[in-house]
């Protein structure tokens, strides 16, 4: 009875094999068939066409854009940032020591110039005041005294020299309260409060776009950040370090395009207004500022760019990612949907190549669909079929 069990057994295992296999077979065989391509025509259309049916899973792997036409490039994209333009700019902060009474705005605000910011209470500001109309009582007075010796002098009662000591007597008055005067425009350009507060005042008009200040904080002219910066932030500038081997391609007045990681596609106009006079001994390259309009505030300062010089003459090539391109051999290809599921590999001519992008000088028209990810797996279709 023992022998018989075995052979009974290895029918068992047999049997359940050949059900695994029975139910696994028609899966792989019909998985295997919904990945192969199927070509139209190879031979007719010299084996540059790849043809897709409609679901193939092929096609989810592939990304495909239009292409554009973008003006073309001196040299490849530098890298840069985003700085305020200084020319409209003022960092606002306390020209004396003193403790914050009030603010008057917030961060974001827009102000006028000379609109008032903040208040302080500066002991050495309520000095200064009190200094201003005791030298302007001091005027008066001498005023006075000069006039009575002039009215003596004139009426020969008075000597000379008496009438001469009255006269100088006042100008050394007038000198101080001009002093006077002169030091209180500075700490409160639109005049003191009635309150004897210091205020510190807008000197240009724009947005408040940093603050540093608190009620009650104690501030002064050492202080290390300053409390206000206020600024256009509709106009900025772009700082760009150049290498020394491209200065050549720049000039004010130069026309150039500024990218950002946050938009991807868009493109911002700007313009080169100065080329720094000095080149950096340490990374062999020279500071250039280029004005930037910023109308939608997209842009923030401190943003890293990358700024592309562009070509005066105003042309135009069809720019793609690198990786739409594929070589073989020589030659450089990209894939061109003709129509959906239709794919055509068409040999193109790169006018200038950088580190993200290339610039043809043929081979894709502006508007045509290119495959700009995928293109590697369907050059290994093509080269299989």
């Amino acid at each position: 009875m023992k022998s018989l069990r075995i052979p009974v057994a290895g029918l068992v295992v047999l049997g359940l094999l050949g059900a695994v296999a029975w139910w696994l077979y028609p899966r792989v065989i019909a998985e295997h068939h919904e990945v192969r391509p199927v070509p139209s025509e190879p031979a007719a259309l010299n084996g540059t066409v790849l043809r897709f049916e409609a679901g193939a899973p092929q096609l989810s792997y592939l990304k495909v854009q239009a292409a554009e036409d973008f003006p073309e490039p001196l040299i490849e994209a530098l890298t840069g940032r985003i700085t305020y333009d200084d020319n409209r700019t003022a960092r606002v902060s306390a020209p004396i020591s003193g403790r914050v009474a009030r603010i008057e705005v917030q961060f974001g605000q827009k102000v006028a110039r000379g609109e008032v910011l903040a208040w302080l209470d500066a002991p050495d500001f309520a000095q200064a005041v009190a200094d201003l109309k005791r030298d302007e009582i001091e005027v008066k007075q001498r005023q006075l005294v000069y006039d009575r010796a002039k009215l003596l002098f004139d009426g020969e009662v008075m000597a000379r020299k008496e009438f001469e000591a009255a006269e100088t007597d006042l100008r050394e008055a007038e000198v101080e309260l001009g002093r006077a005067r002169k030091r209180l425009d500075v700490l409160a350009p639109g005049g003191a409060s009635e309150s004897g507060e210091l205020a510190l005042r807008a000197p240009v008009a724009g947005v408040v776009t940093e603050r540093a200040i608190n009620p009650g904080a104690q501030v002064g002219p050492d202080t290390d950040k300053p409390l206000f910066v206020i600024s256009d932030p509709e106009r900025l500038w772009a700082l760009v370090d150049v290498p020394e081997q491209h200065l050549g391609v720049l000039h004010a007045g130069q026309l150039v395009r500024v990218e950002v990681d946050a938009y991807a596609g868009k493109s911002f106009d700007a313009t080169v207004v100065s080329i720094g006079e000095v080149l950096d001994a340490a990374t062999r390259r020279v500071q250039v500022r280029c004005a930037l309009d910023n109308p939608e505030r997209l842009l923030k300062p401190e943003m890293y760019v990358r700024v592309t010089p562009l070509a005066g003459s105003g042309q135009k090539r069809v720019r793609i990612p690198n990786a739409a391109l594929v070589t073989v051999g020589v030659s450089s290809y990209a894939f061109v949907e003709r129509e959906p599921g239709v794919l055509e590999r068409r040999k193109v001519a790169i006018a200038q190549q950088g580190r993200e992008y290339s610039y043809l000088k043929d081979g894709i028209a502006p508007g045509e669909r290119v495959v700009v990810s995928g293109a590697l797996l369907l050059n290994s279709e093509l080269q299989g079929n």
